[in-house]
């Protein structure tokens, strides 16, 4: 069964930076459309980032031109840098592949965007 592990977030103020990572077992990411999700409280979860095999990438409007989605194939890791952070981007954020298949589901990483 194949497991993600997200981890990368934290407490940051507006403006800032941080990169999330999503490593996973029993899995080859570059095979599959990855994508990065988030909850907020009280929330649906939304798909923000997703990246192809090939590395073409498409973002929700919210977040188009501040995240970066990429991917490591050699580490079998995907990426999101997360750059002039608001604070409705707080969130639990959690990668899996595009179409979200639970059992795959990791615990997520909590990004605050707070001051």
């Amino acid at each position: 069964q194949a497991q993600f592990v997200e981890s990368g977030g934290g407490l940051v103020q507006p403006g800032g930076s941080l990169r999330l990572s999503c490593t996973a077992s029993r899995i080859a990411l570059r095979l599959y459309v990855m994508g990065w999700f988030r909850q907020a409280p009280g929330k649906q979860r939304e798909l923000v980032a997703t990246i192809t095999a090939p590395g073409g990438t498409n973002y929700a409007d919210s977040v188009k031109g501040r995240f970066t989605i990429s991917r490591d194939n050699a580490k079998n890791t995907v990426y999101l840098q997360m750059n002039s952070l608001k604070p409705d981007d707080t969130a639990v954020y959690y990668c899996n592949l595009q179409n979200w298949v639970a059992s795959y589901a990791g615990q997520g990483t909590q990004v605050t965007v707070s001051s």
